[in-house]
């Protein structure tokens, strides 16, 4: 079905979430090497290893990666440093018409994202526990990282806490 419905495209074709349908891949890989070209396709979503490794394994050659992070100072201007500061770097937090919209659109943002996007990516954590150490995270931004020390607020082992730092930069909410 999909394959019938995406033949005849042509132009741009974007698809969103596409971590949502891996058995996508072998399709488009059919359909980007049609000759002539009707159609280019941008591919949105997470970046699973599941994902990635599809897009490798079926589209070599014919993909390329782009990571997409918040705004800049550069782009948001140096007049926006202070709302870039305590806003982020996500657009609609960044632009939200008062601190109350943005605050709520950042919790929503990270309870879908704890809840929902992290499950599908296949990892079994709960997210209660994966909140308390992004904000404990948070907590140390600009400091050495000492995973023993956070294993230990967290209850956990070394080990655990490195997994976890893993998730959430593998994820692109942390550098």
């Amino acid at each position: 079905m999909a394959k019938t419905v995406l033949r005849d495209l042509t132009g741009l074709v974007v698809i969103d979430e596409f971590q949502r349908q891996p058995a996508l891949f072998p399709i488009l890989r059919v359909l980007v090497d049609r000759q002539p070209q009707p159609a280019r396709f941008l591919v949105l979503g997470s970046a699973s290893l599941d994902l990635v490794r599809g897009s490798s394994e079926s589209l070599a050659g014919r993909v390329a990666y782009v990571n997409m992070g918040g705004l800049t100072l550069q782009e948001a201007g140096i007049g926006s440093v202070n709302n870039l500061w305590l806003r982020g770097g996500f657009p609609r937090s960044f632009l939200a018409e008062n601190e109350e919209s943005s605050f709520t659109w950042r919790y929503d943002f990270i309870r879908t994202f704890l809840e929902r996007d992290i499950p599908q990516l296949g990892i079994r954590i709960p997210a209660d526990t994966m909140r308390r150490f992004w904000m404990m995270t948070a907590h140390i931004h600009g400091q050495v990282w000492n995973a023993a020390e956070l294993a230990r607020t967290l209850g956990a082992k070394e080990d655990t806490a490195r997994k976890y730092l893993d998730i959430l930069s593998g994820a692109f909410m942390i550098r």
